[in-house]
């Protein structure tokens, strides 16, 4: 490649991280205009995790996904706002589930609110994303329709458990292609289709979505195991204390031995500081994380092999960098 060429293409990259920007910008805005109610108190409800921030990958997604055909489509806005509610209204319900006690660095809405108002908290914001979809079309409401339900299918497969002969490990992946990867290919598929990319592209993007949420969940599986409290805002073994059984402790489960069981005691009610951080080095330092972050890994490629459907140039350098980033991050 030439230097001329080089430059051309840095620069174009440049640009649309710069659109990017600027487009976040005005998702946020319109973000604040989605939750924004006469009622006080719904609107502090409501409000609570849109202010708290977050990487707003959904967003990006769509927004970067809209450069394969007219990035100025106006309804890539209203896409990115549409997704971002789904996933905050999920993070309402799931901290009800879990029983957390912190998201974000900041008390969780059902410790700040209680849970009922944290459940219907999540209720309204599925609801006003719907309508701001109904602004879209047909495809964009059917695609969001989609979404949402295998995004609430993942979360019921998970409070049920694996059946009868069913193995724990192609469990977990399935629920959290259904919780994470669902919305992701979505916000990706989304952009695409609004902007008038190829459906080929449109197709390209949707799998690349699909594999990188996948991942992303799995990078959450990890750092809740290595991440430093001081930097991601909440104190690891959060998952452990939940008696979540993440990809790492599934396999370390399948693994068997002395130190199983001793997550296993945490999973199941030991949430004594000393068993937790037991379990904790455990994981550390088992063959488990490895393996765990491999699979993690096999879902990055396959997600950077879905790019080939894109157009090579910076677009496609954009997205191949969202992926890279999945797994080396610290929140």
């Amino acid at each position: 490649m030439s230097r001329a060429r080089s430059h051309a293409t840095d620069d174009d990259l440049a640009g649309i991280q710069a659109e990017v920007r600027a487009g976040l910008g005005r998702v946020e805005e319109a973000l604040g205009e989605a939750v924004a109610t006469a009622d006080p108190f719904v609107h502090d409800a409501a409000s609570y995790l849109v202010t708290a921030g977050g990487k707003r990958l959904r967003p990006t997604l769509v927004l970067i996904a809209g450069h394969t055909g007219d990035p100025a489509e106006p309804r890539l806005t209203g896409a990115a706002v549409a997704i971002e509610l789904t996933h905050l209204s999920s993070l309402y319900h799931d901290d009800v589930m879990d029983e957390a006690e912190l998201r974000r660095g900041k008390r969780s809405a059902n410790a700040r609110f209680d849970n009922k108002v944290a459940v219907l908290t999540g209720d309204y914001l599925f609801a006003r994303a719907s309508e701001v979809t109904a602004d879209l079309g047909t495809e964009a409401t059917r695609v969001l329709a989609r979404a949402i339900a295998r995004l609430t299918q993942g979360q019921i497969r998970e409070v049920r458990g694996p059946g009868p002969g069913e193995d724990p490990v192609e469990h977990y992946l399935a629920v959290l292609a259904d919780k994470t990867g669902a919305l992701i290919a979505a916000a990706c598929r989304l952009g695409g289709y609004l902007a008038g990319a190829d459906p080929r592209v449109v197709a390209a993007l949707t799998e690349f979505g699909e594999r990188v949420g996948r991942a992303f969940q799995l990078g959450d599986d990890l750092l809740d195991i290595t991440g430093d409290a001081r930097v991601a805002g909440k104190a690891p073994g959060g998952d452990l204390r939940a008696g979540v059984r993440t990809l790492p402790v599934l396999y370390l489960l399948r693994r068997g031995g002395p130190g199983a069981d001793r997550v296993a005691a945490v999973l199941d009610g030991d949430h004594d500081s000393v068993a937790v951080a037991d379990a904790l080095d455990l994981l550390r330092r088992s063959p488990a994380l490895a393996e765990a972050r491999a699979t993690a890994q096999s879902e990055v490629d396959a997600a950077r092999a879905a790019l080939e459907g894109v157009p090579a140039g910076p677009v496609r350098t954009a997205l191949q960098q969202v992926a890279d980033q999945v797994l080396d991050r610290q929140v």
